[in-house]
């Protein structure tokens, strides 16, 4: 069978160079994680925005919900042709899509006077995000070296964290149209830094375009590399995939693809039931709801998220994903207790001040829990476990159900703490408790493996 002969060429090479760290490598990251930086942003502008748009617009819970949500909805309807998208005009060009989409809607949120016009920007910034949310991941993958791919990888997860912490920080001192104004900095960078970068080498081999493929390798490994033998290994592994089947949704389905899709679709599901989007979005209400100054709580957790992402990229390819995912979801699932808990003695009027100290210490612990793994790293691996034939389909499968998940925690989390704000906790603590389980047992280590060596490992075990 072809993969298994690929298996046994990619297993029983000798030894070979590793390829260095270059200025391109480093530029190429750099730039498509500014649109990181704007995902990190539109996700957490509902919380320091929350109180002042609510009160100059009129709206009420149920009319904030929707504003909040309606960007997973945009991000849920781009998601679904991301991959075919990406596939049809390259990853380069699907960037800049998605810069005019984010764009438009943070102008339009800026200048709103009315709930339509807030709704349609944030719609918007769904659509680009939601084509960010897939493409990013996924060309930092196919252009990094095995040796460091999962610090590379995981630079997306910072620039999120950083575009969070800016919106939890700013927020307490812009107006909420300034602050929208302002995020729209990072795509307007974005779609004139893009000219100077390359085009992904993977993408260029999947149509043929051998002389580009070698230029964009030769950008991204510098000048006076030999990338023959790269640019070799990548045409045999999308020409394999080619002979094994076209891609499409039948293939996804594949007994030989199944191990693959669950882990995609699984991490997507327990990453968003572990309500990490909720906390990101309503943030201020939380730490209002248990009777903490949301200024300086929101403060806090934007300190917080920077050092801890910056360790986490430091770290991933010496670590693994694996320990990183289980200490993560540890974590998850013992603070998201803590902060029920801290609720739940609050509402019976027990430990007041403990209560207040118990909900920071659990968010904080939380906040730094998600950063460390489970934040990141699903959108890592999804970027690693699909070959070639099945990536576009897979992807965009994956990304559009990250972002249905998504939905359906930001837009009842409003509600399931108006029902029950200890319970709403404890349920997060009980998703927590299944990820773990669910990494122990089906989660493999991908660290310091080429993209050929993970995927055709993965056929194998399904």
């Amino acid at each position: 069978m072809e993969s298994e002969r690929l298996e046994s060429h990619l297993l029983n090479k000798q030894e070979e160079e590793a390829p260095s760290f270059t200025s391109g490598l480093l530029l190429s990251t750099s730039v498509v994680v500014a649109g990181s930086f704007c995902y990190g942003c539109a996700m957490s502008y509902s919380s320091p925005a929350q109180s002042k748009i609510m009160e100059e617009l009129g709206l009420s819970v149920a009319d904030y919900s929707f504003f909040t949500s309606v960007m997973t909805l945009g991000g849920m309807t781009t998601a679904a042709f991301s991959g075919k998208i990406s596939a049809l005009v390259g990853r380069r060009q699907t960037m800049w899509i998605s810069d005019v989409c984010c764009i438009f809607g943070w102008l339009a949120v800026a200048f709103a006077h009315d709930i339509i016009l807030l709704n349609i920007g944030r719609l918007f910034l769904g659509f680009g995000v939601g084509l960010i949310s897939y493409v990013v991941p996924v060309y930092i993958a196919e252009i990094t070296p095995k040796t460091f791919r999962g610090g590379f990888s995981y630079s997306n997860q910072l620039l999120q964290c950083l575009g969070i912490s800016l919106m939890f920080f700013t927020g307490n001192f812009f107006h909420w149209r300034t602050l929208a104004l302002l995020s729209a900095i990072p795509s307007a960078f974005q779609v004139i830094c893009l000219f100077f970068i390359p085009e992904s080498p993977r993408w260029l081999a999947m149509y043929g375009q051998d002389q580009e493929l070698e230029v964009s390798l030769k950008k991204l490994r510098g000048e006076n590399s030999d990338i023959l033998k790269e640019a070799a290994e990548i045409r045999e592994t999308v020409e394999i995939s080619r002979k094994e089947s076209q891609s499409g949704i039948r293939d996804l389905f594949h007994i030989g693809n199944a191990h693959s899709l669950i882990i995609g679709l699984g991490l997507m599901l327990l990453q968003q039931f572990c309500g990490s989007a909720a906390i990101s979005a309503y943030a201020a209400r939380i730490f209002d709801k248990a009777g903490f100054p949301s200024d300086i709580g929101t403060t806090i957790l934007a300190v917080i998220l920077i050092p801890q992402s910056i360790v986490v990229m430091l770290t991933v390819d010496r670590w693994g994903r694996r320990p990183l995912l289980m200490i993560s979801s540890i974590g998850m699932c013992i603070c998201s207790f803590f902060i029920g808990l801290s609720y739940y003695l609050q509402k019976n009027g027990e430990f007041q001040k403990l209560c207040s100290v118990m909900l920071i210490v659990g968010l904080v612990g939380y906040v730094s829990s998600f950063g460390i793994g489970l934040g990141g790293l699903p959108w890592v691996i999804m970027s690693e476990i699909f070959p070639v034939n099945v990536k576009i389909t897979a992807g965009s499968l994956v990304t559009m159900s990250n972002w249905f998940f998504n939905w359906i925690i930001i837009y009842s989390f409003n509600f399931m703490i108006q029902w029950s704000a200890s319970g709403t906790y404890f349920i997060f603590s009980g998703v927590s408790l299944v990820t773990i389980v669910f990494i122990w047992t089906l989660v493999p280590e991908t660290k310091g493996r080429t993209l050929e060596e993970i995927q055709t490992s993965l056929v194998r075990l399904s």
